[in-house]
């Protein structure tokens, strides 16, 4: 019954989806006006949902472990999967913007006052930082004086810190800490059924969505001008994303897990187009976690561990994206990059990728270090803006479809043959 429930959501999202975009398309700014109260309603319910299932599924995820010195094969399984998969997506990007040359014809129009406005206040946000500047800021970001602060600027990344920390200590304090994981673990199960009933209003939610994102921008005729202007842009984009979320990404479940990657990306259909419709991993990461413990059969302290660090740090769409998109803005100055500057583009790109927020655009504000680390106009920003809400839901997507993956292979070679951590028996 659960499993038919299931499809009927899932189809009910496509619908949404669907309709949305012929909503937005054919009504343009007016969708905005009907239906984008829609989409922001069920937007703010998933992001409602983020701090209290980071916090309750990290602890539990850690405290899963019994004792704290365990954590270091599933923490070092994580991280090596992290960075090799983000580092292959930067080395695709690169290969393919530079096969494919979208800047080198393309001739630069003049940037709206709207655009110009854009690129200003990305600019400030980032500031005259060199890359060592830029890369302490990251390395501050773990830490925070303030932690409810913290949370609402949308930076998990202390919260994760002080999450992984406690859980690890409540390990080590015999039984009272054993009833208090139970007590955590509670709470947990409590967010999980209140995802389960924020995800019902799905179908209406990506419709509002989608509907309004599309009319934003001027309806169908408008968004395929601008399509038009960064065609070959936004394809070698799209090109690498699908290179590297239909084939790399499989290949890698495959081969480490042993797991059907079609029967695995089945399951996590709900999640993927959640993603594709927020443009945003961390408001994904509720359904993302049902659907690889519910759906897919992956264990919850692989789950509880894995998914929330990588809706924060393990970004391989936006790492590609931006590799993509700096060299292209490159091009189109007539600027050629050396090796030694390609291997910077490679460098910043993960790194920036990984401080880059789990929300929509963030990668815009990344992409200012990566673009300054090799002397690029920041200004350059504007060629891609008219089509970066667009890609940065197809980016997304690959974020997701990353995590789920990584959710697999450290279940798999990070968790095996650890046994079950000690707790008191359930009432």
């Amino acid at each position: 019954m659960r499993k038919r429930s299931h499809q009927f959501l899932l189809v009910g999202m496509l619908a949404g989806m669907v309709a949305g975009a012929l909503a937005g398309w054919f009504m343009g700014t007016e969708a905005v006006t009907w239906f984008g109260w829609m989409g922001e309603f069920f937007l703010r319910c998933l992001k409602m949902l983020i701090v209290p299932l980071i916090l309750f599924s990290m602890i539990t995820g850690v405290a899963s472990l019994g004792d704290v010195r365990r954590l270091g094969r599933p923490g070092m399984t994580t991280i090596a999967y992290y960075l090799s998969t983000t580092a292959l997506a930067v080395l695709l990007g690169i290969i393919l913007v530079n096969l494919i040359q979208p800047g080198v014809s393309y001739e630069r129009p003049e940037l709206t006052a709207e655009e110009q406005a854009k690129v200003e206040r990305l600019e400030q946000e980032r500031g005259e930082k060199s890359f060592a500047e830029s890369l302490q800021d990251m390395a501050l970001t773990l830490v925070t004086p303030n932690l409810i602060e913290a949370m609402a600027a949308g930076n998990n990344l202390p919260l994760i810190v002080f999450a992984i920390i406690f859980g690890a200590i409540l390990t080590t304090l015999g039984e009272p800490g054993l009833r208090a994981t139970r007590v955590i673990e509670t709470l947990n199960d409590a967010t999980i059924k209140f995802i389960r009933l924020v995800i019902l209003l799905a179908p209406l939610g990506i419709f509002g969505l989608v509907a309004a994102k599309l009319g934003a921008t001027g309806g169908g005729a408008a968004f395929w001008g601008k399509i038009k202007q960064v065609g070959t842009y936004a394809l070698t984009v799209i090109i690498g994303l699908v290179i590297h979320g239909v084939i790399v990404l499989p290949l890698v479940l495959r081969l480490l897990t042993r797991r059907n990657p079609l029967r695995y990306g089945g399951h996590m259909a709900r999640a993927l187009t959640t993603a594709f419709s927020t443009g945003s991993s961390a408001a994904t990461l509720p359904v993302t976690m049902e659907n690889v413990e519910m759906g897919a059969g992956v264990s919850k302290r692989s789950s509880r561990f894995v998914l929330p660090l990588g809706a924060t740090v393990n970004m391989d769409g936006t790492a590609l994206y931006e590799a993509v998109a700096v060299i292209f803005i490159a091009q189109s100055y007539g600027i050629a990059l050396t090796p030694v500057q390609m291997f910077i583009v490679f460098l910043t790109a993960t790194l920036a990728a990984i401080g880059a927020a789990a929300i929509p655009e963030a990668g815009l504000v990344t992409m200012v270090l990566v673009l300054t680390s090799v002397g690029l106009p920041v200004e350059g920003i504007g060629l891609i803006l008219a089509v970066d809400w667009f890609l940065d839901r197809c980016r997304t997507t690959v974020n997701v479809w990353g995590d789920a993956v990584g959710a697999a292979v450290v279940d798999r070679l990070g968790f095996k043959g650890l046994p079950p951590a000690p707790g008191p028996p359930r009432a």
